[in-house]
């Protein structure tokens, strides 16, 4: 009873002090001065009290003897907005220590990600502010998309976006023809003072929601991105040539007699890069890589590279794609295609009988594709040494395979994560879902396109004044990831060295190479993707760790990619000696081509997961195998063995016991039972439900 009487006495005294020095924030007091506003504490509690109080951080001692609660001078702050599912807010702002906590009904008529201006209230005895939303600066979107809920008299939109927290009332008039659960698009107008909603006007129908084109359309235009180019952009690019002329030619290296062909995915229809191939008469081997010369057709600054910076790259939905480029561009006039003389900004290297390089050079060059290849048809001619191009197939092969070699000793990570795709009907509904398998085909071109991209940027860093180049960086991970992974896979017997980053790269790559194709490596492979930091574009030179790349640039899709047409001219004006391009722009181009590939992700992320959760729709009740992927405060994420989808057991509904996260073992524990879930065990789930309007699958446990 003492102790407890003692450490309610510590408490009063810890508030008793604290709350003094707010009540007079701002303004420094030695511990005389705080004693007399508490006439129950000695002297030495106060100070003993203020001393503790120092060391967590709650106060300064600005001088010796000095003691202050110091707020930060400002009625208002600046930040963005971060909503939960629920209502309630956090202020993000580069001043804040912490995120602070904004109340559901203190948010005025801001929204998910706007820029607001927030007011700040210090309450006695708190350290944490009230805060309250006075105006919004910046929208951070200018459409939301949603299901149309309507009857004769009132019709409201439900956003998809479970961060929105409200839904829309339409006018009549602003209803553009859309009928009851139709998939819209919206445009906010205003919300007034006195209104429960605020009010917006539909912009585009998608049609029915549950439609997979309806579905997918919205998914897009969720992240900002536009399905369709405007009719003044489609008419710029049917104006361009469709024919080359032959003075364009003239000023062109001629590699239309020399063998090339192209390897891309069976469906492609934009083929952004080709291979040539011949023997020299040194014995060395000649390769060049040839990526289709956007920047001859999309000029800076007009029509359609405009449209193209908006966008900065191509979306890839499940079923479609949503291209950075009108489509008589990406293509037709740019895609390298079989049979077709096609203009190409050129990178070719030239190898000895070891795969050194011995000399490499850049061109504008005119090609013409002999061949068209899917990676399938490739891989066949790679594996049977017979078929179109064998000979060629195999030298090429075999050179990759020597530069991947020496790739992963100079401290590359190899990252192989399985990868499914869906098999979908006329309507697009996914009948089945199949293993994406990455072999000896897709590694090679991959291979010849790293080497093209890392060589544009080490010549242009070292020979041309460090020209700021949009260089594709990916930082060194964080020590406290890497603590964390290595720990994860040390539960499943694997050992990873983070005393150095080579011997990291080394370990992950042995621990890979242990558990490519099982279970552990579905598990394994993802968590030490995400101990990484994410790879983003800038005009800083940091280099590109996970490749271990001193040097590295984006050059060889500049049908898909904004930061790939800024290197092409770049390039070009290297090679000229001239200056085309606003060099002042180029890291404003990054950081926005940047967000826009996250953005691209995330889309591409939402119609996977859509797609699993209709292709789990017509499972519920049915049992799997599955393995824990994921454990969070709310729940248990398990994914499917024979499909990879995904789904969650939520901690709640675990019956037998109350169980409880654990995040520093990463484990659920049951309090009565001591029973656990880790990551990577097995288990077998019956499908419970599934969601589609918030792409859920939830699971239950059966053993």
């Amino acid at each position: 009873m003492k102790k407890k009487n003692k450490r309610t006495k510590e408490e009063k005294s810890y508030s008793s002090v604290l709350n003094v020095l707010v009540d007079y924030a701002n303004k420094p007091l030695n511990y005389k001065q705080i004693g007399a506003k508490i006439p129950n504490l000695s002297f030495k509690e106060v100070s003993q009290t203020l001393e503790k109080l120092v060391y967590e951080g709650k106060i300064k001692s600005p001088s010796v003897g000095k003691y202050v609660f110091e707020k930060k001078d400002m009625n208002e702050i600046e930040g963005t907005l971060d909503f939960n599912s629920k209502g309630d807010a956090y202020l993000v702002a580069e001043n804040l220590e912490k995120d602070i906590k904004i109340k559901h009904g203190n948010t005025l008529d801001a929204f998910d990600g706007d820029t607001v201006k927030v007011k700040l209230s210090y309450v006695s005895g708190k350290t944490m502010p009230k805060a309250f939303v006075t105006s919004v600066i910046k929208r951070n979107r200018e459409y939301i998309v949603g299901t149309l809920s309507s009857n004769q008299n009132t019709h409201f939109v439900i956003p998809d976006n479970n961060k929105i927290h409200t839904d829309f009332y339409i006018p009549k008039e602003f209803l553009k023809n859309a009928k009851n659960q139709d998939k819209v698009k919206i445009k906010f107008r205003d919300w007034p003072a006195r209104a429960k909603n605020p009010c917006a006007r539909i912009v585009e129908v998608f049609g029915k929601s549950g439609n997979n084109s309806a579905e997918m359309h919205a998914i897009v235009a969720e992240f900002g991105f536009e399905t369709n180019f405007s009719d003044s952009i489609e008419n710029a690019a049917n104006q361009l040539p469709k024919s080359i002329h032959k003075k364009e030619i003239s000023k062109r290296e001629d590699f239309r007699k020399i063998t090339t062909f192209t390897i891309d995915p069976a469906d492609a229809k934009d083929f952004d890069d080709a291979l040539s191939f011949q023997e020299l008469s040194n014995g060395n081997t000649e390769i060049g890589v040839h990526i289709a010369d956007v920047s001859h057709y999309v000029k800076p600054a007009d029509i359609i590279d405009k449209e193209a910076v908006k966008r900065a790259t191509s979306v890839y939905l499940i079923d479609r794609t949503i291209p950075m480029l009108p489509e008589v561009l990406s293509n037709n006039i740019c895609s390298l295609r079989p049979h077709e003389e096609s203009l190409c900004f050129s990178v070719i290297f030239e190898f000895d009988s070891k795969a050194n390089i011995t000399n490499y050079r850049f061109a504008k060059t005119i090609i013409y594709s002999d061949h068209r290849f899917s990676y399938e048809d490739a891989q066949q001619v790679i594996e049977s040494k017979n078929g179109p191009y064998a000979t060629e197939l195999e030298k090429m092969n075999e050179i990759a395979s020597k530069l991947r070699k020496e790739k992963y000793k100079n401290g590359a990570i190899n990252f192989e994560t399985t990868e499914f795709r869906f098999i979908l009907d006329k309507s697009g509904k996914p009948t089945a879902v199949l293993p994406k398998v990455r072999k000896e085909a897709h590694k090679m071109i991959e291979e010849y396109m790293l080497l093209a991209n890392k060589y544009v940027a080490k010549h242009l860093y070292l020979d041309n004044k460090k020209m700021p180049i949009p260089y594709r960086v990916h930082e060194e991970p964080s020590p406290e990831k890497l603590a964390e992974f290595a720990a994860t896979a040390k539960n499943f017997g694997f050992r990873i060295d983070i005393s150095n980053y080579k011997q990291l790269a080394s370990s992950i790559n042995h621990m890979v190479s242990r558990v490519q194709g099982t279970l552990e490596g579905d598990i394994l492979q993802p968590l030490a993707i995400r101990s990484m930091e994410k790879a983003y574009y800038t005009t800083k030179k940091i280099g590109h760790f996970g490749l271990g790349f001193d040097h590295y640039a984006h050059f060889t899709s500049p049908i898909r990619r904004y930061p790939d047409l800024i290197t092409h001219r770049m390039l070009h004006d290297y090679l000229e000696n001239k200056k085309t391009f606003d060099y002042a722009q180029v890291e404003s181009l990054a950081s926005h081509s940047s967000k826009q590939e996250q953005k691209a992700t995330n889309a591409e992320r939402a119609s996977i997961k859509y797609k699993q959760v209709e292709y789990m729709s017509g499972f519920k009740g049915e049992e799997f195998e599955g393995i824990i992927s994921g454990i969070t405060e709310w729940g248990i994420y398990v994914e499917i063995i024979e499909n990879k989808c995904e789904g969650m057991v939520r901690l709640r509904d675990i019956r037998g016991d109350h169980y409880s996260f654990y995040p520093d073992k990463k484990i659920a524990k049951g309090r009565r039972t001591g029973k656990t879930y880790s990551m990577g065990d097995k288990l077998w789930i019956r499908v419970k439900n599934t969601d589609l309007k918030k792409r859920n699958i939830d699971f239950q446990i059966i053993s």
